[in-house]
């Protein structure tokens, strides 16, 4: 993996969170970071030696912190933190998600905001870099406050306590795994609990992997539907250039030019281009689609405006200024993420719903413009893609229920100290389902369309169509008598997941 990713005084971007979250990619801390580590944390010992109390440094937390903690209680008020605090349940997080919120976690560590002893920070880089990584829960954060049972589980890792996927995969004490890897674990000092889980680092991972994954499925999202307008006898003429002009959106645009590009060269299209077709217009779920998946490009480009900033913020409380005073503030408030991870959920409803009626009109003969019933090869005997559709609208219709935001709900917690919260870990944790649903959306129309293609033969599609359809060939054969379609959906979706179908098409669908 050549992709290494340095932390210190420059913003982490999307592309190094994906790269260590997902491809294992090492993390190194700057040189001037032990220094700007060494001098913020001069600062926090100063604090906890002085006879007033400080939040988070010689108090304890949330709704105890009018307690002053004595010195030589502090390092067990540190442990005891992170030991209550890990108090997740539920399933258990994918690893990538847990890397991503430790990077996230350990860039805003290093930009010496938090006062945190450089060998805190060492420590949580050696873990990625070792390819251990934390047992998260799914349940366990409100989006305020930080993400706190998911990032207290990680710095229970830290301390060499809990569990642990090992670099194998294995699910391990931490302790053993910290040994294997030669890593001493933490003993914390003041503060150093608070900053550990202190962050929105969970939902703002989620949001960023999120967000590679929509870019993907966006586009896939023009290239299916220029297929099913193909198969369906739609026209092209309604995604011009200049009609699309008369309504600026930049998403649109590109979604129109990309669906142009992958119908250029349809023999499909000229076939019905002249005089003689009767048809006035297409169905709003082919000649709208432009519009419809260019909202949703412009809503992810929102989306990736708020994590742009977030990547660049020191998310802590309190935190270290520059002059040395040590203030408590509220910016471990998840809203900001919470609503972006919220709103995408929207598009990702549409772009499924949208997808799944050109699905439906290739299935049913009275709008499918001559394909047979259901595309089967012998209607009646075989059902065909019948309940691909009931597979797809049952998706949909979760995608619908998964659209609903998490963070209008909030729920006060500590005894009314923390009286108002974000729910973006709920948010995320909804729009990665969401995510994976599109995806089987998207693959279930490909597989159609494609089929749907074979049937207008002898006309040939467009390349790029022609070059996705020869694809799905590889492994899922074309129509002939009904088959056990569950494998056939796996396989279009692994193409549409892993970028091998956009990877086909590129040379004829470029983007601009």
């Amino acid at each position: 993996m050549d992709h290494t990713v340095v932390l210190g005084s420059v913003p982490v971007t999307p592309a190094d969170v994906v790269a260590v979250a997902r491809a294992g990619a090492e993390v190194h801390l700057a040189e001037q970071t032990d220094h700007a580590l060494s001098e913020a944390r001069k600062h926090i010992d100063a604090l906890a030696g002085a006879a007033e109390p400080t939040y988070g440094v010689s108090t304890g937390f949330g709704a105890l912190a009018v307690r002053h903690i004595p010195e030589d209680s502090r390092a067990q008020l540190q442990r005891s933190l992170i030991r209550s605090h890990a108090a997740g349940a539920g399933a258990v997080v994918e690893p990538e998600v847990v890397r991503a919120m430790m990077l996230l976690r350990l860039r805003t560590l290093a930009s010496g905001h938090t006062g945190v002893r450089p060998v805190t920070a060492r420590t949580l880089a050696a873990l990625l870099n070792a390819g251990i990584t934390p047992v998260v829960h799914e349940h366990g954060s409100l989006g305020c406050s930080g993400d706190l049972a998911p990032l207290a589980a990680v710095a229970l890792a830290l301390m060499g306590e809990g569990e642990v996927f090992d670099a194998e995969g294995a699910r391990i004490p931490a302790g053993d795994a910290l040994r294997a890897a030669g890593i001493e674990p933490v003993v914390l000092a003041e503060k150093e609990g608070l900053a550990l889980t202190n962050g929105t680092d969970g939902m703002l991972g989620m949001l960023v992997l999120a967000a590679a994954d929509l870019h993907r499925l966006f586009d896939v999202a023009d290239l299916t539907a220029a297929m099913s307008v193909e198969a369906l006898l739609g026209t092209d003429r309604a995604f011009a250039a200049d009609l699309q002009a008369l309504r600026p959106h930049p998403g649109q645009a590109r979604s129109a030019e990309r669906m142009r590009a992958a119908l250029a060269g349809s023999e499909i299209v000229a076939s019905h281009r002249g005089p003689d077709c009767p048809r006035v217009q297409d169905a709003y779920s082919l000649r709208c689609a432009p519009q419809v998946h260019g909202a949703g490009r412009d809503t992810l480009d929102h989306a990736g405006l708020v994590a742009e900033r977030e990547l660049a913020a020191a998310v802590d409380n309190p935190v270290v200024l520059d002059d040395g005073r040590v203030e408590s503030n509220g910016n471990f408030h998840g809203a900001p993420v919470a609503y972006a991870l919220d709103f995408l959920a929207i598009p990702v409803a549409d772009l499924a719903g949208i997808a799944e009626r050109r699905t439906d009109r290739m299935l049913d003969v009275s709008r499918s413009h001559g394909l047979p019933a259901f595309l089967a090869a012998d209607p009646g005997v075989d059902s065909g893609h019948m309940i691909a559709q009931y597979t797809q609208a049952a998706i949909v219709s979760e995608l619908k229920r998964l659209a609903v935001p998490a963070s209008v709900d909030s729920i006060p917690s500590s005894a009314m100290q923390e009286d108002h919260v974000s729910m973006g870990w709920a948010a995320a944790r909804k729009l990665r389902r969401a995510v994976d649903g599109l995806t089987s959306v998207l693959a279930i129309e490909y597989l159609t369309a494609a089929r749907a293609l074979d049937f207008r033969a002898p006309l040939s599609p467009a390349p790029a169509t022609a070059a996705a359809r020869d694809l799905l060939r590889a492994t899922v054969p074309g129509p002939g008598p009904d088959r056990h379609l569950a494998p056939e959906i796996a396989a279009a979706e692994e193409l549409v997941r892993s970028g091998a179908l956009l990877d086909a098409v590129s040379q004829y669908v470029e983007e601009r």
